[in-house]
């Protein structure tokens, strides 16, 4: 019998100057609680957008990505 493990999430700002990881504070919330939990201490999140989930070194990372400055 196999059993599945639950990789855990990882989230990543991407700062113009860094990308700072971020720790997931409650695996069963959604992703956008999890950004607008941390919204309280990086407001840029409040106009972010969430890129494709990918799987790296046995994590799920979530890119959050700010949407200020860009056209379209």
């Amino acid at each position: 019998m196999l059993l599945a493990t639950q990789l855990q999430r990882v989230f990543i700002l991407k700062d113009k100057r860094q990308d700072i990881r971020l720790t997931d504070p409650e695996p069963r919330w959604s992703v956008e609680a999890v950004m607008n939990f941390y919204a309280n201490m990086y407001p840029i999140l409040t106009t972010a957008k969430v890129s494709a989930s990918k799987i790296k070194d046995d994590t799920v990372e979530y890119h959050f990505e700010s949407v200020m400055g860009t056209k379209g």
